[in-house]
């Protein structure tokens, strides 16, 4: 099964104001198995950034100024991605701003249509699958590495490939259990921008042999915030995934 993690850049927040991408991040997952084989281009607008994204990614005018356009580039980033199932941290920001450039292209010069990218490629939102597995918490990037204990400390500004990697890590321990990235023996390919090459390649699963795991029993004063932790969760969503745990916990014993 191939993957691709997904993130995006952008001038501003919505594509019907004329907004328009920056900076595309994509990290290739095939069976699991991060390859190394990743995409990531700067991108030049054709307008101006907003000064409120650019406090958010960094990026200026003059950064991507001589960054091709979004025309120059599009054949490549449609050929990686097509066929593959895009995993993005919500989707409906980056697609949109996908769709809504190869529209503009489409208009331009015609020929050949590239996307939707939903008819071409299967789309998953890590941002509504981790507001099913954790209902009523924050689901944010960083919220997620922080409860999945991924080192997100790169991450003082938002940044395409950068966050396309967090997110990765973030998915396969959300999807898999523990892994552990390996850096050595391959080679990343990008699409234009020397940063993406040789940023990660495969993964392996941790072992336990010969470790010898400390049980730390709860305090009361612990058992009794844990107590009040679901019973907030059970308020604000209904329901709490840990109670039927619990339930199956106890008709085992």
């Amino acid at each position: 099964m191939r993957q691709i993690v997904l993130d995006t850049e952008t001038t501003g927040i919505d594509p019907k104001e004329g907004h328009r991408l920056i900076e595309i991040g994509a990290v290739e997952v095939v069976n699991r198995r991060l390859t190394g084989n990743n995409f990531h281009q700067y991108i030049n607008p054709e307008r101006d950034i907003d000064p409120e994204a650019v406090e958010i990614h960094g990026i200026t005018n003059e950064r991507v100024a001589d960054e091709p356009v979004f025309a120059d580039v599009a054949d490549a980033f449609w050929e990686y991605i097509r066929g593959g199932e895009l995993v993005i941290h919500n989707a409906a920001f980056d697609v949109g701003f996908i769709d809504h450039e190869f529209g503009l292209l489409q208009n331009k010069r015609g020929g050949p249509r590239l996307g939707p990218v939903a008819d071409h490629c299967g789309v998953l939102d890590t941002l509504a699958m981790a507001r099913k597995l954790h209902p009523g918490q924050r689901n944010s990037l960083d919220a997620l590495c922080k409860r999945y204990a991924i080192d997100n400390g790169r991450r003082v500004l938002h940044g395409a490939l950068l966050d396309a990697e967090i997110l990765s890590d973030v998915y396969l321990a959300m999807t898999g259990g523990q892994t552990a990235l390996s850096l050595a023996g391959v080679e990343g390919t990008t699409g234009g921008d020397a940063e993406g090459a040789n940023s990660v390649s495969g993964i392996r699963r941790v072992t336990r042999e010969g470790v010898t795991l400390v049980v730390a029993r709860p305090s009361e004063a612990e058992l009794s915030a844990h107590r009040a932790k679901l019973d907030s969760i059970r308020q604000a969503a209904g329901e709490c995934h840990w109670d039927a745990l619990d339930e199956a916990l106890q008709e085992l014993k």
